[in-house]
């Protein structure tokens, strides 16, 4: 014999108070300070509620849910997809990517020396005009 147990929906309308927490999820725990800062500013009972809810429902201890979501994103990419030649294929295209970027930053190095020295050279050309002239005046 089994119990039934009554599962009550979530409400499709959520109230202001949970939207607003949803919002401040979504921001971080940032939001969560700036609000209670801003509380204790305006109204300071306010401000002491955000901060035992804060302390009671565990976010002033945690870590962002947005940093560990897209860490674990990121370690998804790099695991063998079970395909053979999908997994050849990515690592091919990820060896050609960095090899790419290889190339645009020397490429990027390259085009800093040469503005570095057609200003050194203008600055040197200047300033050789200059001693020019003061000589030719003296």
């Amino acid at each position: 014999m089994t119990t039934a147990t009554q599962v009550t929906p979530l409400p499709s309308q959520p109230g202001w108070f949970t939207r607003a927490e949803t919002w401040l999820d979504s921001k971080g725990k940032g939001a969560w300070i700036a609000a209670m800062v801003l509380g204790f500013v305006f109204f300071w009972p306010v401000g002491l509620a955000l901060l035992f809810y804060m302390i009671w429902s565990k976010r002033m201890f945690t870590s962002c849910s947005r940093k560990t979501t897209s860490m674990r994103h990121g370690m998804r990419a790099m695991r063998p997809s079970g395909n053979s030649a999908f997994d050849a294929y990515k690592a091919d295209t990820l060896r050609r990517l960095e090899d790419e970027q290889q190339q645009f930053e020397a490429f990027l190095e390259r085009l800093r020396e040469a503005k570095d020295k057609a200003e050194f050279d203008q600055f040197m050309n200047d300033r050789a005009q200059k001693n020019g002239d003061t000589t030719a005046e003296a």
